[in-house]
């Protein structure tokens, strides 16, 4: 089943976030490998394509794992979580409708 890890960033969090992106896209390229990963990105902070130092607001992968418990204990592993770049990360299941 997939399921979709919104995550909401800290104030300023950029320098984390610039800090600890290799390992964080590591990680999902390892999901991409396993023909597991749907979708994964950021949410710039500001209406732009790149918001430059503006930053970003959080994050959003929409995975495919074998239970809701496996879903959080890979988001609870991100990089980006042990950096301190999140406030909160939630996970819920996901159905791809279209």
């Amino acid at each position: 089943m997939h399921y979709a890890i919104i995550s909401e960033d800290v104030e300023d969090s950029l320098s984390k976030r610039k800090a600890a992106r290799p390992a964080h896209l590591g990680r999902l390229n390892n999901l991409a490998d396993q023909d597991r990963l749907m979708l994964a990105g950021p949410h710039p902070a500001i209406d732009s394509p790149d918001p430059g130092e503006a930053g970003f607001s959080g994050s959003l992968v929409i995975a495919e794992f074998d239970s809701l418990e496996q879903a959080q204990a890979w988001a609870d592993a991100d990089p980006y979580v042990a950096a301190g770049v999140y406030q909160k990360v939630t996970v819920k299941p996901f159905k791809r409708v279209l």
